[in-house]
């Protein structure tokens, strides 16, 4: 593990995580199912946890996100959060991560990260009530290299794509500060001071797009919630539910 600079972050981090644990573990089931895991325990510390290898990895819709050594960044970072609204904190993170990444990364919501029109990354979100503190997880995942597209109906996309030769613990380094500060920031102010960077990302905009349901219409950006706006034979549609599926037409 001498090659992820764990002391490092922890120093890094300290100062606006206070008491954060930083863990990489060869291999655990879920990144994001040992830290719910932690916090219905009662170990409500902050903590990042990365997993070389995930054997029953999640994303969105309960879709299965496998991970190899040296394939794939696979991490999860854990906190307390005080939010009124939770509401688009999973767009906030993505603009994150793509601002840390690489200029022209976008973002298709509600959750992913595109390259190229091709699935950069994933964002999961879950939360655990534990007594009177709502806990949150973030996991992401970045393919760092070609994933076996076999059984895909669109190939994958890979961060050395874009930046040649980057691994797991530089991807790491670079997203890690602006992602907890993008945290505290989000619990001070919610989604409205992300809208901007999310629309200016945004890979549907103005897209003809077609929902899980069959409606099809054009995307004209998220509202100040972070609800998907498309444009309808019947009007204007705020879709807030991550369940919808929204697939852009080509």
């Amino acid at each position: 593990m001498r090659d992820w600079p764990c002391e490092t972050w922890t120093r890094d981090l300290s100062l606006a995580l206070p008491g954060i644990q930083v863990q990489v573990l060869p291999e655990v089931d879920s990144s994001n199912s040992e830290l719910m895991r932690r916090a219905r325990a009662g170990d409500l510390r902050p903590q990042l946890l990365v997993a070389l290898t995930q054997t029953a990895g999640r994303g969105r819709m309960g879709r299965s996100w496998l991970s190899s050594p040296g394939d794939a960044l696979t991490f999860s970072l854990g906190l307390p959060l005080h939010l009124n609204d939770w509401s688009g904190l999973s767009l906030a993170v993505g603009v994150s991560v793509t601002q840390s990444l690489h200029p022209e990364i976008q973002l298709k919501w509600p959750n992913d990260l595109w390259w190229q029109q091709r699935k950069l990354a994933g964002i999961l979100v879950e939360t655990a009530n534990v007594g009177p503190q709502r806990y949150a997880v973030i996991g992401i995942g970045i393919n760092l290299k070609a994933r076996d597209a076999r059984h895909l109906s669109t190939s994958p996309a890979w961060l050395q794509e874009a930046l040649p030769g980057i691994e797991g613990p530089q991807t790491l380094g670079r997203v890690l500060l602006p992602l907890v500060q993008t945290l505290l920031q989000f619990e001070r102010e919610g989604f409205a001071a992300f809208r901007e960077g999310f629309n200016a990302r945004d890979g549907l905009r103005e897209r003809a797009v077609t929902l899980s349901d069959g409606t099809h219409g054009t995307a004209r950006g998220v509202n100040e919630c972070g609800a998907l706006l498309v444009h309808t034979a019947a009007g204007v549609q705020a879709i807030t539910s991550s369940e919808v599926s929204v697939r852009p037409l080509p």
